[in-house]
């Protein structure tokens, strides 16, 4: 097995435990815009995500992503099984030559590209679209415009991820279960975006537990990252 194959199992079997772990709050949080049953849907997948991904001989970042999504659109009902699992099958090509910076970076445009197109939401609609939108743009800001090392472009959009899942709450919902309640939507966070927000944190946690690097606890999506070159030049 690969060490980003490795690694990249290692990140299914902790969203896995991070999601049985808080499957009553987003149970919780389900139950009060809409169904109830997104914590169980979503730990039972990601559990069976998990030990299908462990079985895979010698898997290689792209197998695992496709199988881990293949499996969470059998496993997880309702519309969360296409928007998580069938988003991540087809981001799954674009780490088909190997994990790197910008190949994360395309994979994070084309899952969110992927997540828009099926659940026909964007910013402001009170979906998990609010919380990934944020994480996509800071992640590839930080790849791509401030060179920062991938783990702290991972948690700076870790961060912004947090943000846009609180930014849910005093919102009323457009989209999804959660917009037939009209404005009684207002004042609870979307369920979809907090597991979201909770599978993010479990790759961060792999991905400093792997590569050993420690990030700044004040380190956020605003922090600044590049020098000011006028401040250099003086």
């Amino acid at each position: 097995m690969s060490a980003d194959g490795d690694a990249a199992v290692a990140a299914v079997e902790r969203i896995a435990e991070r999601i049985e772990r808080e499957r009553d709050h987003l149970t919780e949080l389900d139950s009060a815009i809409g169904d109830a049953d997104h914590g169980g849907n979503m730990a039972r997948g990601w559990a069976s995500a998990a030990e299908t991904v462990r079985e895979l001989d010698d898997p290689d970042p792209a197998t695992v992503a496709k199988t881990t999504g293949r499996t969470l659109m059998s496993k997880v009902g309702g519309a969360s099984g296409p928007l998580f699992g069938g988003s991540l099958v087809f981001a799954s090509a674009e780490l088909e030559g190997g994990l790197t910076p910008e190949s994360a970076v395309g994979f994070a445009e084309t899952y969110l590209a992927k997540v828009q197109d099926r659940g026909d939401a964007s910013v402001g609609d009170g979906t998990m679209v609010d919380a990934l939108v944020p994480l996509v743009h800071t992640f590839k800001k930080s790849i791509e415009v401030d060179d920062v090392p991938p783990v702290v472009a991972l948690a700076k959009a870790v961060d912004a991820a947090e943000r846009g899942a609180a930014f849910t709450v005093p919102i009323r919902a457009k989209r999804g279960r959660a917009s037939y309640l009209g404005w009684r939507s207002v004042g609870h966070q979307d369920p979809g975006a907090t597991s979201t927000l909770f599978i993010l944190e479990a790759l961060l946690e792999t991905a400093r537990d792997r590569l050993d690097v420690s990030v700044a606890p004040d380190l956020d999506a605003t922090s600044p990252t590049v020098p000011d070159e006028g401040a250099a030049e003086e």
